[in-house]
Parts: structure tokens; C-alpha cells; sequence
């Protein structure tokens, strides 16, 4: 597993070619879809835009003072990358860094940037349905305003440019993305092992703790605590701090961050009794129902088609399918929680306003996060199939990437 994983600096250089790749195609097609001549991006140190972490080049971790970017549309489409900053840091990499004079006044020198240039509309990071795209301060907001004022300009919401860039990923990314979700796959699989697991003495804090430490001692980064919980014979809810035992189906919730990527995966596990060599047939049979509303929502996946319309849809035909079914799917890409189409919420099965009413876009990536209930006869009570894994959707179809789980892990 760990040979899968870059050096830092290795990860630097990855990063760093990735993000001139996606300025050069992902971009210029954004702001041109947007109706944008220019995009601001204003962030300052220990208040950072959360999408500012995505548009610096590595080893560049945050803000310096006050970073401004500045994103100009020119007749040919291609865009000019401007860092109001001064020459000689890792930002010349991706940016032409043009406010020799540190003293200069940084307000002052983007109005005569903006004065220059003469867009129409610019776009800046407000938006009251992303979080993403909502990372402007007041306070930056304000001076922005101050700064143009009296220049012929419409300074807008750069929201559809901020949530297509968050969303949309590069063929190289997606090729990663397969590998990133493998490994966590991998630590999920070692964990409901007997290498971590030893029935009637391990607890399900104990197997959340060891993931969290593989994450860490891999060189990544929980992006969440891990749970792990059981659902048991006699039980109504699921345990989620208990001893494991034999007979009890373990599920988990797991992401991790690596090439600034999330992935996001629930899956499940067999407690073996005495004399077992696998899981009875039903708990498999009650997985493959899972698989079936996986493969049912990922059909309703069209382009165009909003969060709500493929919710909609999928609740309706695993009714026809007689499944028990809820969807809850989220997009993921920079983000765990992405931004982008939101296709159902847990506790809201009709329609979400704002985020579920947003497009399906191509060469994007989701967590297909979802759950079936089901009639166990071995146990004369209902259990739930809850699965979540990382697809991507491009050239029309839904790719489970690092694959998916259709067998019970066992132990």
C-alpha cells in the first residue's frame, strides 16, 4: 500500500502540473459557459477562501497576508493567471506575479489592473447555495467594492466558475482517483481483518482508532473521523461502542485525503461464528440489493439532468424493484462534501432546494452514498445494507473508481 503513495515533493510536482493542466482546459471553458471576463479570488492569511488551496501551487500552503488572483479573459479565450503579488515564491509556477513594489498600495494596483483589462462582469466567491463558492469575507468584499468604484463594471457571483472548478476533474486526476480509492479500500479491508479484529475482545472504537492511525502513519489525512458500528441480532439500532462479536455485521465510514482528492466509502463486514467458513447466504443476498440500487441510481446519471431529477427517479424505479431505498449522494472531488448537484439528502427523500436543483455536469465525481432495508429471516428482524463509493461520471457513464464492494468483508 505505502508504495503507492508519492514522496512529497513527488506529490508537489504531481499537484503542480495538474493545476496548470486544469487552468489551460477546465478554466477558459468555465468562464466562458459563466458569461465571465474576469474572476478575483481574495483570501488572506489564517481566513482562507477553501477554494484558494486548490488554485496555489505546492509547496504553497496558504495566504500570504493578502493573496489576490486575478483570472482575465482575453478575445481568443485563453485566460491571463495574475498573482498581485511580487516575483521569486513557488507562485510563479502557475501565476505571472506582477506587484514589484511590495509598498505599493495592493487596492489601488488591482483597481489599475481592472482598469486596464475593462471587463464587463467580474465574478468573485459569493454564493448563498455553496459553501464553496461563498469563500469571500466581508471585509475583502468591501474594500473589492471600494477599490472599483466609479469603473464601468458588474461585479457578480462567480458561483457557476467556482462550483465548475471545484467539480470538474482531468483525465490524469480521474486515472489517480481509481489508485486513491484502492487505498482506501485497502485499509478497510486490513481493518475488518483478523489482522485488527479479534471477536470478544476487539471493540468498534478500537478498529475506528486503528484506521485513523493507518491513515496517518500512510502519510494521509482523515478528512473525518472514521465510525464503525454493528448491527446484532436483538438489537434495534446499531452499536457503536460495543465489543464485536461473532454473528454481528460490522459497517464503516471511512475518507481519507491524498493529490487533493477525497474519497468517501461505507462498507461491510461478516463476524464469522465458530465453525463458519462464510457469511450465510442472506447477509450476501441483502448485499447484492445494495449493489442493485448502486447500479439503479448510477443509471439515472444523464448530463443536464438536476440532483433532483436523478433522485427522483432512482427512488421511483427501486420502488418498481420492491427495494426499501433511500439515496443520499454527494459530490466529492477537492471537498469530501463537493460541490455540485446534491442528489438527496438522509433526512430529506423529495427534493433538496439550491444544490439538488443544480445540473449534472460531465467529468465530475460523486460519493453514490446510499441504503437499502431489508427482511433478515436468520435473524426475524430488518437490517440495513448501507454502501457508499466514489464514482466518477464521464463520457456518460457512471465508473466506480478503485471498484466496488460486492462481497462482505469476513472475519
Amino acid at each position: 500500500m505505502r508504495q503507492r503513495i508519492l514522496s512529497l515533493r513527488q506529490q508537489g510536482e504531481t499537484l503542480n502540473r495538474w493545476l496548470n493542466i486544469r487552468m489551460k482546459t477546465i478554466l477558459p471553458e468555465l468562464m466562458e459557459r459563466a458569461e465571465l471576463d474576469m474572476w478575483i479570488v481574495i483570501a488572506r492569511e489564517n481566513n482562507e477562501d477553501q477554494i484558494l488551496s486548490t488554485l496555489i501551487p505546492a509547496p504553497a500552503l496558504s495566504a500570504r497576508r493578502r493573496t489576490i488572483l486575478v483570472f482575465s479573459r482575453n478575445e481568443d479565450g485563453t485566460i491571463e493567471r495574475l498573482n498581485l503579488g511580487p516575483a521569486g515564491s513557488e507562485m510563479d509556477l502557475v501565476y505571472n506575479s506582477i506587484r514589484q513594489n511590495k509598498q505599493d498600495d495592493q487596492w489601488l494596483f488591482l483597481r489599475n489592473v481592472v482598469k486596464k483589462r475593462n471587463p464587463k462582469t467580474i465574478g468573485v466567491n459569493i454564493s448563498e447555495t455553496f459553501a464553496g463558492a461563498d469563500g469571500l469575507s466581508s471585509t475583502d468584499h468591501k474594500n473589492l467594492l471600494d477599490a472599483l468604484k466609479g469603473l464601468d463594471v458588474n461585479v457578480i457571483s462567480a458561483e457557476k466558475v467556482a462550483v465548475g472548478w471545484l467539480e470538474q476533474r482531468i483525465p490524469e486526476e480521474l486515472e489517480a482517483y481509481h489508485v486513491i480509492n484502492r487505498i482506501a479500500h485497502d485499509i478497510i479491508a486490513e481493518a475488518f481483518s483478523s489482522k485488527v479484529i479479534v471477536p470478544g475482545q476487539t471493540t468498534t472504537l478500537d478498529v475506528v482508532w486503528w484506521i485513523r492511525q493507518r491513515i496517518h502513519d500512510l502519510g494521509l489525512r482523515a478528512w473525518f473521523q472514521p465510525t464503525v458500528d454493528v448491527q446484532r441480532q436483538g438489537e434495534e439500532k446499531p452499536l457503536f461502542d460495543t465489543v464485536i462479536r461473532g454473528g454481528d455485521l460490522l459497517h464503516c465510514d471511512v475518507g481519507l485525503h491524498y493529490l487533493g482528492l477525497s474519497t468517501d466509502t461505507q462498507q461491510l463486514a461478516y463476524v464469522r461464528r465458530p465453525g463458519e467458513e462464510e457469511a450465510p447466504s442472506e447477509f450476501e443476498e441483502a448485499l447484492a440489493e445494495g449493489n442493485k440500487l448502486q447500479d439503479i441510481t448510477a443509471n439515472e446519471f444523464i448530463t443536464g439532468r438536476t440532483g433532483n431529477e436523478i433522485l427522483a427517479n432512482a427512488l421511483e424505479e427501486a420502488c418498481q424493484a420492491g427495494l426499501k431505498a433511500r439515496v443520499y449522494t454527494h459530490p466529492i472531488g477537492f471537498h469530501g462534501h463537493g460541490s455540485g448537484p446534491t442528489i438527496g439528502l438522509y433526512e430529506k427523500q423529495d427534493k433538496v432546494a439550491g444544490a439538488g436543483e443544480y445540473p449534472l455536469y460531465s467529468n465530475t465525481c460523486y460519493a453514490l452514498e446510499l441504503n437499502v432495508v431489508t427482511y433478515l429471516t436468520k435473524w426475524q428482524q430488518e437490517i440495513t445494507i448501507p454502501l457508499e463509493q466514489t464514482v466518477a461520471f464521464s463520457a456518460g457513464e457512471v465508473k466506480y473508481l478503485g471498484g466496488r464492494q460486492s462481497k462482505l468483508h469476513l472475519v
